[in-house]
């Protein structure tokens, strides 16, 4: 039986909820009532203010206010001006973390994983805990997994865009 993620998940470090979220189920309501789920199979990590490859190295900002909140909220943004990225706020109050979800088992990478679950600003500062929209449920498992580095933040230079905080379910 899979249960909801809670607030207690969502809290701890990025770099231990990023690899735990592989294999869970991302569950999406649409708006005629349609349950849909889906396998999370590729994860990455963004570490608050040291990591130069995370939005809120810059600072608080109106589009990264949610990341200095609590955990289990989104972080939407759009890039290219086409694509919304979807990520869940991990961490501490104060401490922004985020991580970008990469691959489902449905469809690789962000842009075509938030096409496929018709998210986009609306989904902004959504709470996965009481959300009836969207939310993770655990399914009891923790499948193997590879790590590798980010991809597409070459800006960030070294250290940051070879950390290996890229999470891959093996498959």
């Amino acid at each position: 039986m899979s249960e909801r993620l809670q607030r207690d998940f969502y809290s701890r470090d990025v770099l231990e909820v990023a690899p735990r979220l592989l294999g869970q189920h991302l569950v999406k309501v649409a708006s005629d009532g349609t349950r849909s789920s889906y396998v999370i199979t590729e994860t990455e990590a963004y570490r608050g203010g040291e990591d130069l490859a995370c939005h809120a190295s810059k600072g608080r900002t109106p589009r990264t206010e949610v990341m200095f909140g609590e955990g289990g909220h989104l972080y939407m943004y759009l890039i290219y001006g086409m694509y919304w990225m979807m990520n869940v706020v991990c961490g501490p109050e104060d401490v922004p973390q985020a991580v970008l979800f990469r691959g489902l088992q449905e469809v690789s990478g962000p842009g075509r994983l938030t096409r496929l679950l018709g998210v986009d600003r609306g989904f902004y500062g959504e709470d996965l805990v009481r959300s009836d929209r969207i939310w993770i449920e655990e399914i009891g498992s923790s499948p193997a997994y590879s790590t590798g580095p980010r991809i597409g933040i070459d800006y960030a230079g070294e250290p940051w865009k070879d950390m290996p905080w890229r999470f891959l379910m093996n498959l």
